[in-house]
């Protein structure tokens, strides 16, 4: 008897170190998380590719110039973009050091990082998913190339990752034990993805759909009604907000969606080019988003998430409707489909749709919700969990010493990248230490107005009100240089200067490039050049 005893107290031990090092668990991540999320960045940053997506440096210039600039404010975070990402950069971006390493909009995305994976590890908990799947799940999202490296960038993807997540997670939990407050959570993290990227927009409403679907079933229409105006206030006060602020600052509320800046613009333009070839394709749009998909989260994982989806949907022991909430996760892959085959979305993968990468990235988008499945596949086949994890470690060691990461090869010679050193350098040699503004179209150049290394204040583009206005109709009195796609009515330079032949006659083309052209002007009209700023506050 003493001795099953002794053997209970040892197991019992036992069982409690395991218990209280799970405990600490989330703790230990974070502190590992941090580091890795910091020395990726230094190590992306110190070889060059930190900045090598154009959206990533015109994200830093929006956010530098509601702060800096002959114009700043609000106003200049601007209307195709959702103001989130650019509104957490304005505590940082007005230092030079965090605009011009992009460290200002890094950061986002590093603290995104953290969050995803450790919201990963909580989802998993959740399911009841042991300690071993849990791990296997952070692991499938952080042993990442391409993560790794959007992370260390200013773009939007992973500040987008963590609030869906962030969303998805709390509404699970609501479908689990209906404790509104879960609900309300859910709601403020979808609002906020929703003024993050338009994937939020898609989710809100899909989220809705789950919530009527569940409560008719188990409350009826009247606590169904009560619930989805309670979750809708708050998750839609964010697309609410935004096109308020369209209409006050451009008086048109679907500006964001219809105006000349427009992702519907561009994509029309693209269309009468005949790129636009999964518009109306739905195998296509499928084609292309799962390769895109796999490219970004590995085939091994991306199969692992498959047969995880597979096993968790069929499984009698989870409640029907927490598997029909769980659906949530695959939002992100049913949106980028819709948006492919509608025509809202363009993505390109070499050798499939175009002879270049573009977009690639958007594959990401589903790589939370594979680690999500791929951690339960671990946790429910016991007898392979040591064959699918070492497998998984040995795919990723090649994916590391390979470097492989999509988002690398389009942030550098796909269409996502402009490569602008010529003209940016060109501006920085000869404007630098000379006065003088440079007439540009910040939505047709901004990746040259960042790399140039001149002040926002020195640039004279379509958000500065009364000095484009000046500019535009008597250039030779306000633009030393003007930075232009010459016979290119894209760009809104170009355009306003041709609609007066003659009002680029005093200049000469200083230098001709593959991109953009500069114009100098002549050394007889500079006396009359204004080279300060003399408007004074505009309205």
């Amino acid at each position: 008897m003493n001795i099953l005893n002794l053997r209970f107290s040892i197991k019992k031990g036992s069982l409690d170190k395991i218990s209280e090092w799970e405990s600490r668990m989330p703790l230990l991540l974070l502190g590992i998380l941090a580091i890795l999320s910091i020395v990726c960045f230094y190590i992306f940053y110190d070889n060059g590719l930190g900045l090598s997506y154009n959206d990533a440096r015109s994200h830093l210039d929006i956010g530098r110039r509601v702060v800096e600039g002959l114009k700043p404010g609000l106003a200049q975070l601007g209307s195709v973009w959702l103001p989130l990402p650019h509104l957490l950069m304005i505590p940082t971006i007005w230092h030079d050091f965090m605009w011009h390493t992009g460290l200002s909009g890094a950061l986002p995305s590093m603290l995104s990082f953290v969050a995803t994976s450790l919201l990963i590890y909580f989802f998993l908990q959740k399911l009841g998913v042991g300690l071993s799947g849990k791990i296997l799940g952070v692991a499938v999202f952080v042993a990442n190339l391409n993560v790794l490296y959007l992370q260390s960038t200013a773009m939007t993807e992973l500040l987008l990752l963590a609030t869906m997540t962030a969303g998805m997670y709390e509404l699970l939990k609501w479908s689990m034990d209906e404790n509104f407050l879960n609900l309300i959570k859910s709601a403020f993290w979808i609002m906020l993805s929703s003024l993050v990227r338009y994937e939020g927009w898609f989710l809100l409403l899909y989220a809705a759909f789950l919530i009527i679907f569940i409560m008719v079933r188990k409350k009826g229409y009247k606590v169904t009604e009560g619930t989805l105006i309670l979750f809708g206030t708050l998750a839609g006060v964010g697309i609410l907000l935004w096109f308020l602020w369209n209409t006050l600052i451009f008086n048109d509320p679907l500006y964001f969606a219809y105006g000349p800046f427009s992702a519907r613009t561009q994509q029309k333009q693209m269309e009468l080019a005949g790129v636009l070839s999964t518009k109306n394709n739905l195998l296509l749009s499928l084609k292309v988003y799962l390769f895109a998909l796999i490219y970004n989260s590995y085939a091994y994982n991306a199969v692992l998430g498959l047969i995880g989806a597979i096993v968790f949907f069929t499984d009698k022991n989870i409640k029907p409707h927490v598997r029909f909430a769980a659906t949530v996760l695959l939002t992100p892959l049913i949106f980028n489909v819709l948006a492919l085959f509608m025509g809202h979305s363009v993505l390109f993968i070499q050798g499939i749709s175009g002879d270049t990468w573009f977009n690639v990235r958007y594959g990401l988008m589903m790589l939370p919700s594979i680690a999500i499945f791929a951690g339960y596949l671990v946790h429910k086949a016991k007898s392979l969990r040591v064959t699918i994890i070492g497998l998984f470690v040995f795919v990723i060691f090649f994916a590391f010493t390979n470097g492989d990461a999509v988002t690398i090869d389009d942030a550098r010679v796909g269409s996502s990248q402009k490569n602008v050193s010529e003209v940016s350098g060109y501006l920085n040699t000869h404007a630098k230490n000379t006065k003088g503004f440079v007439l540009i179209s910040a939505a047709s150049h901004d990746a040259i107005i960042f790399s140039s290394g001149l002040p926002m204040k020195r640039f004279i583009h379509e958000g500065t009100g009364g000095y484009w206005e000046s500019a535009t109709g008597s250039p030779d009195r306000w633009a030393r240089w003007i930075v232009v796609r010459t016979n290119d009515n894209n760009d809104l330079t170009w355009k306003s200067l041709s609609e007066a032949p003659d009002s680029i006659s005093k200049y000469k083309l200083a230098a001709k490039y593959p991109f953009a052209d500069v114009y100098e002007l002549k050394k007889e009209y500079l006396a009359e050049l204004i080279t300060e700023p003399i408007l004074g506050k505009q309205k």
